[in-house]
């Protein structure tokens, strides 16, 4: 893969195409002078360069963010793939651009989200728990639905949440055979598992949430340390989250760890509490992906 550096850049930008390959929003805030846009990460940018370079052996430069960043070489890399003949890469990107003084095009204000601020409530219609229960042989998965939450933010920094599931709600989606489905609902509802009639609710309290400094996007950003009351009984309970802004005025979280069921009072099948079981064994752990949608309020 062909690459430049700033001189050879300076020299050469004039008699190429200069793309630059991230969103339209950082474009928008600041580019190289003379540059066009086609955003790498969207699935359609090969076919948008094409509608912008029909030739395709045009000498054409790419850059992105510059650093460590992948922007600017998977380009060149899908464009070499697409028969693109003449690409090259610009790795400084606008990172490199910027350091040496150089003069760049755009509004010059910074993209981004507002840091998020104050009490939120969950959108108890678009936020779930989704669970998978298994044994050797088998698996079932399904939704519970949460009843109420809210998480506290300061400074954009999350201080602490609640969130209330209506175990009334489990539902199971694998199992199309309607009475088995209602079969495995009712043993779930049942002593054996979560003894919902004396136990409708469940509840996570978090009391304390550790950042994890060197969290990437997409990766977990804090460590949630609380408590969780299931069948009436409270164990410590700590797992690690993603908590974002998705807007000015709404949170979004996502969060998938093992929880012990026998911890709570769950011991049908266990493994650790009966001999014998053969086909009967069912995971001590069940695994739950909570997704989370909250509004300021």
């Amino acid at each position: 893969m062909k690459t430049l550096s700033i001189t050879e850049l300076q020299a050469q930008k004039k008699t190429a195409t200069l793309i630059h390959v991230l969103p339209e929003e950082h474009f928008a805030c600041a580019h190289l002078p003379g540059a066009i846009n086609a955003c790498v990460y969207e699935t359609i940018f090969v076919s948008k360069v094409a509608e912008l370079i029909p030739d395709k052996s045009t000498a054409i430069i790419v850059y992105g963010a510059g650093g460590d960043s992948f922007d600017a070489t998977t380009a060149a890399e899908k464009l070499t793939k697409a028969g693109y003949t003449n690409v090259t890469v610009f790795p400084g990107g606008i990172a490199e651009w910027q350091q040496n003084n150089l003069p760049l095009e755009g509004t010059h204000s910074e993209p981004g989200l507002s840091t998020p601020q104050g009490h939120y409530e969950l959108d108890t219609e678009t936020s779930v728990v989704r669970w998978t229960g298994r044994n050797l042989f088998n698996h079932h998965h399904g939704t519970i639905k949460l009843s109420s939450g809210h998480i506290e933010i300061e400074n954009g920094i999350l201080q602490s949440a609640r969130f209330t599931l209506d175990m009334n709600s489990i539902a199971c989606e694998d199992l199309v055979d309607t009475a088995y489905n209602a079969m495995l609902i009712r043993h779930l509802r049942d002593d054996d598992f979560f003894a919902v009639d004396r136990f409708p609710t469940a509840e996570f309290i978090c009391d304390r949430a550790d950042p994890l400094p060197s969290c990437t996007p997409g990766t977990p950003n804090y460590t949630l340390h609380g408590t969780m009351t299931l069948r009436g009984v409270t164990k410590p309970l700590s797992f690690p989250a993603v908590i974002a802004a998705a807007d000015t005025d709404h949170l979004t979280g996502q969060a998938q760890f093992e929880l012990d069921r026998t911890q709570f009072g769950s011991h049908y099948g266990s493994g650790r509490l009966f001999a014998f079981l053969g086909k009967h064994v069912v995971n001590d752990h069940v695994h739950l992906h909570i997704k989370l949608h909250a509004a300021r309020r």
